[in-house]
């Protein structure tokens, strides 16, 4: 009765505590969220203000006047140049290499070369002086002042680029444009592929910057500057873009648009405080972000800033879909691929401002203070917001201190009244502790008992009991880990676990592998000049070498006959780029082979198979089991290997197919057992050798 009055009491107080600390600390934080998302709504809306003024000043500026004249006149000139048939392969090939690759990665938009690649000479000329043949890498084209093609342009270029590029820098600009009234884009600090192409009828006429010149030039009106959303911009490699721009006019006349595309880190050091969210009081998960009217994020999530992978698995964890996801990790950004369509975004772009405890785009309850942000040009809203369970931590730990307290004062009560029970049950007790432990598998447990009574000698016999099983544990773990260590050496690492599980017939079709089978020749010529041990080692050292080369092109070793070897990439961990990795393997085994034989003053030589599809592995045998793949893509492989000449890499036409962009190749009429003799290529080039020069003496 003591027990239930006092506990009743205690804990009927520390609730009636409990719901006021939560009414005031929710009130106390909602007020801090809400000054804060006040001080960042006036920083950003300052920070465009600023840029909206200062487009507009430059876009006044005498400089800026001239210059735009000055470029659209040497332009012009540029449409009556010719342009070398060497040239134009150049620009090309930059294309194909460079961009298209990059872009296809990014999934911006379909790798089609004559969609992006404009048609007119002054283009053309100029992105192959200033991108193509600009000894800069990508990302630093804008290191070149001049290109040195003797034209009115790149004298002009070569006066105002430095400035430009100094404006940009010290301005934390992306890029600046200079653009006729035409749409002609006749200069670009950055040099990406938008570059001398027209936002009228070039490629990227579709884009939101062709959009806001367009708006711009419609406005015939001085002063006027514009802002255009966050959209994928083709030109970036699909990245979030958002531009700004104004009107140049020289007296009455409109002679051409300023543009600046927008920096993206600028924005996130404003949200996020130059990432020291603690700095700004949002403690360990409170963040502030931007929202556009589509509910897409405008600016950087804390928790993708801080750790990627996390923040990934989190969305996955909660359904989300799997090309979102690789969009986000190909981006590296939430912005434009992070929903957030919670009812504060809701009512924020109503128009609407105030504070709800809402659940977030992470699936986590926050306490949210919205409101919608004041920019000519953009609707977008801003959210200040932090975890439930960090704003509530001080109260949920006024609880704990209550309950403990009220814990421990019950305890007390009740022990004073077990004290003397205590005190004969204690020997049962001890051996009771370590018998549950032994149970749970903690074989250390050996109770130290001093009596002499029946307890000693119980204790006694427990604990011989105890030593015996030690003794058998520990061979029983030396056993198990010396099969385990057998078992993963033998075994690909996915099927040894199968066979620890009890498997016994493992079989499984595996798709969209790359196969390479090796075989060595000249070897048995070899052999019969040495001794067995001798012959062994020189396998040895080889086999070695391709096994670590293998593994480092993630290919999978599946077994040696002889002098034969075969792997496979894609068997256990699948790749998007097998058949790549298997010729990049290929390659490198070749030069294993050429350092090999300089080495020891051999004449071996390797022919190389290599085909891509679908093949079965799995366990053959039952006394002495075995792990093999087979199938019709095995056996090409084979045939292709056999029916090669040493020192060259033949390949199927589905392989052929997928990395003629990549490597050079000659077909060839092979002759390929079991085969309707099918297209088999031969990989040509400086890192394999001529059929046959592997065999020549060194």
């Amino acid at each position: 009765m003591l027990l239930l009055v006092s506990g009743f009491s205690t804990l009927f107080t520390a609730a009636l505590g409990y719901r006021s600390g939560q009414i005031n600390l929710t009130n106390r934080v909602f007020n801090q969220l809400i000054s804060v998302r006040a001080s960042k709504a006036y920083q950003i809306e300052s920070y465009f203000r600023n840029i909206q003024n200062h487009t507009q000043t430059l876009s006044e500026d005498l400089s800026i006047v001239a210059a735009i004249e000055e470029f659209d006149a040497a332009f012009q000139q540029l449409e009556k140049t010719p342009q070398p048939a060497a040239a134009t392969q150049t620009l090309e090939g930059y294309y194909r290499r460079e961009f298209l690759p990059r872009l296809d990665k990014y999934h911006a938009g379909t790798p089609n070369l004559p969609a992006y690649l404009a048609s007119d000479p002054a283009t053309r000329h100029l992105q192959y002086n200033y991108i193509a043949a600009n000894p800069n890498p990508v990302g630093k084209k804008q290191q070149l002042v001049a290109a040195k093609d003797g034209s009115t342009y790149s004298k002009v270029h070569g006066r105002y680029h430095p400035i430009f590029r100094n404006i940009v820098s010290r301005f934390g600009y992306y890029d600046m444009f200079l653009i006729n009234p035409k749409g002609q884009i006749v200069y670009t600090v950055f040099k990406e592929t938008d570059y001398a192409t027209n936002l009228e009828n070039g490629p990227y006429k579709d884009s939101n910057l062709a959009q806001l010149v367009r708006e711009v030039v419609a406005s015939k009106e001085k002063g006027f500057t514009q802002l255009v959303d966050f959209a994928a911009y083709a030109p970036s490699y699909g990245t979030p873009a958002a531009f700004i721009a104004a009107p140049i006019y020289d007296g009455p006349k409109l002679v051409g648009v300023l543009a600046f595309q927008m920096p993206v880190n600028e924005i996130n050091n404003v949200m996020t405080g130059n990432q020291d969210w603690k700095q700004d009081g949002l403690g360990q998960s409170g963040e502030t972000i931007l929202v556009g009217n589509d509910t897409l994020m405008r600016s950087a999530s804390r928790f993708f800033l801080e750790d990627p992978k996390a923040y990934l698995a989190q969305l996955e964890s909660r359904g989300f879909k799997k090309d979102a996801i690789e969009r986000l990790s190909q981006y590296d950004t939430t912005i434009l691929q992070q929903p957030v369509a919670t009812p504060a975004v809701t009512k924020a772009i109503a128009g609407g401002s105030g504070t709800l405890r809402v659940v977030d785009y992470r699936g986590v309850p926050v306490l949210s203070s919205y409101a919608p942000l004041q920019i000519d040009g953009l609707h977008w809203v801003i959210l200040s917001q932090m975890d439930l369970a960090e704003a509530y931590a001080p109260i949920h730990a006024f609880q704990r201190q209550i309950l403990i307290t009220a814990t421990l004062l019950i305890l007390v009560v009740t022990l004073l009244a077990m004290a003397l029970a205590h005190l004969f049950v204690k020997p049962v007790q001890q051996l009771i502790d370590s018998a549950r432990k032994v149970s749970s598998g903690e074989l250390a447990s050996i109770p130290d008992l001093n009596a002499t009574d029946e307890f000693g000698e119980l204790a006694q016999s427990f604990n011989a009991m105890v030593r015996s099983l030690q003794t058998q544990t520990a061979l029983v773990d030396q056993t198990n880990q010396e099969n385990e260590r057998l078992l993963f050496s033998v075994f690909p690492s996915a099927i040894a676990r199968r066979l620890q599980r009890g498997e016994t017939q493992i079989a499984e079709e595996v798709t969209n592998v790359a196969v390479l089978f090796a075989d060595l020749k000249g070897f048995s010529r070899l052999v019969s000049s040495l001794s067995a041990h001798e012959s062994l080692a020189i396998l040895n050292d080889l086999v070695a070498s391709f096994d670590d080369l293998a593994a480092r092109f993630g290919l999978e070793k599946v077994k040696t006959i002889g002098d034969s070897y075969l792997a496979v990439c894609g068997l256990s961990v699948p790749y998007l780029d097998h058949d790549k990795r298997a010729i990049d393997c290929a390659i490198e085994m070749h030069g294993i082979l050429r350092r090999f034989n300089l080495e020891r003053g051999f004449q071996l030589g390797i022919q190389i198979g290599i085909h891509s599809g679908d093949i079965v592995a799995g366990i053959v045998g039952k006394s002495r089991v075995v792990y093999d793949v087979w199938g019709e893509t095995v056996k090409l492989a084979h045939s292709l290997s056999q029916a090669c000449p040493a020192g060259a890499v033949y390949v199927s036409e589905v392989v052929h197919h997928r990395l003629e962009d990549l490597y050079p190749f000659e077909r060839t009429a092979a002759a390929i057992e079991a085969q309707e003799s099918p297209p088999a290529w031969r990989l040509t080039g400086a890192t394999v050798p001529a059929a046959g020069e592997a065999l020549a003496k060194p």
